[in-house]
């Protein structure tokens, strides 16, 4: 493998550069890669088209659909030239390795980006290393790709509705979130030097998850440019982030209906994407009832009510709303969040009725 000189992100996490992509990692796991690159590494792969579109991949470790779709798209392109440069940075191999979001002494490969409120973190350091080589690189586009726990279509994620990062996410689906928070993530700070998208591929080793990764890989790869004039309005189905869920740490939770603090119902990720109504349960309470889901804003513009009543030891919706991310996943849960609610919104940003 061609390796260029890579530098230190932090303390003991170093960046590997490559000036291009061996075909050994074509067939390779994700829980595999530690035996074959050092740790986090950014991949330089020459295409017809100079202007690089960087992709970002394993920035959480157990999810593999990706490492999966690149490979596929690589696979094809074995012993031919690339459309276009790529610039591919593969993050969080040590997580890979255990089949982990992240590692216990690791913080998040996807709360580290440049914006991040974790500003003394290792990670902080690489991503900012990752970071401003990719701006020296000038990127057409970007595109991070997930995986989610809970019952979800596969759908994009922008932090801008200029009309070229909107044309970017359709590209993948029409239904596209808008959201402002976590702070810290992929999208957001490459969306500071291009048009980025953070695209949701349900769960993880899904052939059809992986394919269409793969094909929207390509698909950005092969086009010249992103148009600058407005989608037509039902072409997309545009969301946005209102509010985050989290369950407060010190309380215990179920899935099962066994006793816990809170007793989510079982199907509770079958309520994503659907529009749920005033009143819609999401479990009951346990234990000693008295702890109470903590709800933040996930926008400036989030509404100071409360979201949820608990009267009668029943936890239910006090607003119609659109849920996304739900999991009923318990270590999920404890490292990222119960879930999200949305509301439909215009091109300007506004509440949809």
């Amino acid at each position: 493998m061609s390796k260029a000189k890579g530098g230190l992100g932090g303390a003991g996490l170093r960046l590997t550069c490559f000036d291009r992509f061996p075909d050994e990692l074509l067939h390779v796991p994700a829980w595999q890669l530690w035996e074959h690159i050092e740790g986090p590494s950014l991949f330089r792969i020459a295409g017809r088209r100079r202007e690089p579109l960087f992709v970002s991949v394993l920035l959480h470790g157990n999810e593999h659909t990706g490492w999966q779709a690149v490979q596929s798209v690589l696979g094809r392109h074995s012993g031919t030239q690339l459309p276009r440069s790529l610039l591919l940075f593969v993050g969080n191999i040590a997580a890979a390795k255990v089949n982990a979001r992240t590692l216990p002494t690791q913080r998040d490969y996807n709360r580290t980006w440049p914006g991040t409120t974790h500003l003394t973190a290792p990670e902080t350091a690489l991503m900012k290393e990752v970071f401003e080589i990719a701006s020296k690189h000038s990127p057409y586009a970007s595109i991070d790709i997930h995986n989610n726990t809970g019952n979800n279509p596969h759908y994009a994620c922008v932090t801008s509705l200029d009309d070229r990062y909107l044309y970017l996410a359709r590209l993948f689906s029409r239904t596209v979130v808008y959201f402002e928070k976590p702070v810290g993530v992929q999208s957001a700070a490459l969306a500071a030097i291009c048009p980025a998208v953070t695209i949701e591929c349900g769960r993880t080793d899904v052939a059809a998850g992986v394919d269409h990764a793969a094909k929207f890989v390509a698909s950005a790869l092969a086009i010249s440019h992103l148009p600058d004039h407005p989608l037509p309005a039902s072409d997309i189905d545009l969301l946005r982030t209102f509010a985050i869920i989290k369950v407060p740490s010190e309380a215990t939770m179920s899935f099962d209906g066994s006793n816990a603090d809170f007793r989510f119902r079982g199907d509770l990720d079958r309520l994503n994407f659907s529009e749920i109504g005033v009143g819609t349960s999401f479990g009951a309470l346990g234990g000693n009832r008295r702890h109470r889901l903590l709800v933040l804003p996930g926008d400036d513009l989030a509404a100071g009510e409360p979201y949820f009543d608990y009267s009668g030891g029943r936890i239910r919706a006090t607003r119609r709303t659109v849920p996304a991310m739900l999991t009923v996943d318990p270590t999920a849960v404890r490292l990222d969040s119960l879930g999200y609610l949305m509301q439909r919104i215009d091109r300007e940003g506004q509440r949809v009725s």
